[in-house]
C-alpha cells in the first residue's frame, strides 16, 4: 500500500467525527473552487484535485464540499493530490498531442467505457432507491413471518483431545469451578478466549453428537458426561434457550441487501428490455460451416456499486 493511500485512509476516522459534529456555517470565502495549477495553460481547480481522491474516501466524506474537505486534509496529502492531478493532466495532454485520441481502437474503448458508465448509472438510479433500510427491514420481517420458529440454544464448551482430560474437567466443573475460567484455561477450541461461548445455534448448525447433547440440556445445565465428536471430547454447558425465526435484521442486513440488489438488477433489466424495440438479425450463412465452439454463457450484469 502506498504512502498516499495510507494517508487517505487516515481520513476514515475523521469521517465519523464529521458525521457527529454540529452543522457550522463555513466562513465566507471569495472563491470556494480556486485555480490551483495550470498545465499548458489549462486550469486545474480544487474540485478536480479532490476528485482524484474520491474513490479512496469513505462514503460519509464524499458529499463534503471540496473547500471543506481541503481543510480536513493534512497539507502533505493535499500537495500529493495536486501533484497527481497535474501529472494526470500533463499525460492526457501528451496523449492528445500524439494523436491517440484519434486512434480508432482507443476511441472504441472510450465508447465502451462511456456505455459501461451510463449503464451502471442507470442501474444505480433504478435499483438503489428500492433497497433502502426501510424496504430491507420490511422484507426481513416478511421473510421471518413466513418461516417456522426453530429452537436455538446458546452454549459454551470445553474441547480436549482425550476422554481422561474431559472427565477431569467435568469433575472440576461439578465441584463448582467457574465454567468460563476453566474453558479459557483448558479448552483447545478457538472459542476458549470467550470462555467457550459458541453463541446461539440451531440443531443443524452442529455435528449430530454435539447437537443432540446440547439440545437435551436446559439453561444452566452441564452435560453429565463428555461428548465425543470428530473434533475430540466436549464438556458442554447450555446458557440459554429460545425459539427464533432466523437471524436479526442487523445480522442479516448486508446479505439481504446484496440479495435484493441482485433481484432488483434483474427486474430493472427486464423492464428496460421490455420498453426497448429489439430485433434479432440472423447473420448470413457461411459457405463453409465453422467448427462448433464450446463457449461459457455470458456473465450477468454486475450489481451497481453503491454510492451512498
Amino acid at each position: 500500500m502506498t504512502r498516499f493511500s495510507l494517508a487517505i485512509m487516515a481520513l476514515f476516522a475523521a469521517g465519523a467525527a464529521l458525521a457527529q459534529a454540529p452543522n457550522v456555517a463555513p466562513a465566507p470565502a471569495e472563491d470556494t473552487n480556486p485555480v490551483l495549477a495550470r498545465v499548458n495553460g489549462q486550469e486545474i481547480r480544487l474540485d478536480e484535485v479532490i476528485a482524484t481522491a474520491a474513490e479512496a474516501l469513505p462514503a460519509e466524506l464524499r458529499s463534503v464540499p471540496p473547500h471543506l474537505l481541503r481543510s480536513m486534509l493534512p497539507p502533505q496529502v493535499f500537495e500529493q493530490l495536486v501533484d497527481r492531478a497535474i501529472t494526470d493532466r500533463a499525460m492526457v495532454a501528451a496523449a492528445r498531442a500524439a494523436g491517440l485520441d484519434r486512434d480508432e481502437d482507443i476511441r472504441r474503448r472510450l465508447r465502451l467505457a462511456e456505455e459501461n458508465e451510463l449503464r451502471d448509472a442507470l442501474l444505480r438510479r433504478e435499483v438503489l432507491p428500492r433497497v433502502t433500510d426501510e424496504i430491507l427491514r420490511a422484507r426481513h420481517e416478511r421473510d421471518a413471518a413466513g418461516r417456522t420458529a426453530e429452537e436455538e440454544v446458546r452454549a459454551r464448551h470445553i474441547l480436549v483431545p482425550n476422554e481422561t482430560d474431559a472427565r477431569a474437567i467435568l469433575a472440576e466443573v461439578q465441584r463448582g469451578a467457574n465454567f468460563e475460567e476453566v474453558a479459557r484455561r483448558r479448552s483447545t477450541d478457538p472459542a476458549a478466549r470467550n470462555g467457550g461461548d459458541l453463541g446461539f445455534f440451531r440443531r443443524g448448525d452442529m455435528v449430530p453428537e454435539f447437537a443432540t447433547a446440547a439440545f437435551a440440556l436446559q439453561a444452566g445445565q452441564v452435560s453429565p458426561s463428555p461428548v465425543r465428536t470428530q473434533f475430540g471430547y466436549h464438556v458442554i454447558k447450555v446458557e440459554e434457550r429460545r425459539s427464533s425465526r432466523g437471524p436479526s435484521f442487523e445480522d442479516s442486513r448486508d446479505t439481504l441487501r446484496q440479495t435484493m440488489i441482485e433481484e432488483e438488477v434483474q427486474a430493472a433489466i427486464q423492464r428496460i428490455r421490455a420498453a426497448a424495440q429489439i430485433e434479432r438479425v440472423q447473420p448470413p450463412a457461411s459457405a463453409t460451416p465453422a467448427p462448433a465452439i464450446q463457449a461459457e454463457p455470458p456473465p450477468r450484469p454486475a450489481a451497481p456499486p453503491s454510492r451512498r
